[in-house]
């Protein structure tokens, strides 16, 4: 049998014992040890008077983990809503009035009348160009031509004072 087992090589090997190796002596069990029972389903007994106080532990848990969850919820939206800010700010010094959410920023002319305008049905400008009816809508005017027509309404003013 050893010649066919794997371990054949092993058997024709001496052993050298090591001195400090020996032998550990055998246990003897004590004479009053209690044996093992046949069946072990009686020991397993579960006090179901510790159900309550662990059932409110675990609401509590639940309750405080819901708050910090939502509080934590709050801190990123916070966090969030502080970014957004700060973008839009650094926007609006590039450029006032801008929006992200509104798009693009398109000018727009603003058209100045002054108070003789207004008064008279038909005004006319020097150049002829800037005709302005008294229903306020008018042809389109130079910057040139609402300079030259400050500087006149300035210079008539302090003429007049």
């Amino acid at each position: 049998m050893i010649a066919q087992s794997q371990y054949a090589a092993a058997s024709r090997a001496p052993l050298i014992k090591s001195p400090s190796i020996r032998i550990p002596p055998a246990v003897e069990m004590p004479p009053d040890i209690h044996p093992l029972p046949d069946s072990v389903t009686p020991y397993f007994v579960y006090p179901f008077t510790l159900e309550p106080h662990v059932i409110t532990l675990e609401e509590s848990r639940r309750s405080t983990l819901a708050a910090h969850a939502a509080r934590r919820a709050a801190y990123l939206k916070s966090r969030d809503d502080e970014k957004e800010r700060r973008k839009r700010e650094a926007l609006r010094r590039i450029a006032p009035g801008f929006e992200p959410q509104s798009g693009l920023l398109v000018p727009t002319k603003r058209v100045s009348l002054d108070m003789s305008t207004q008064t008279s049905p038909v005004s006319r400008s020097g150049s002829g160009q800037g005709i302005v009816p008294a229903s306020g809508h008018a042809r389109s005017r130079s910057v040139m031509d609402d300079l030259v027509d400050h500087l006149a309404a300035m210079e008539s003013a302090s003429s007049k004072s």
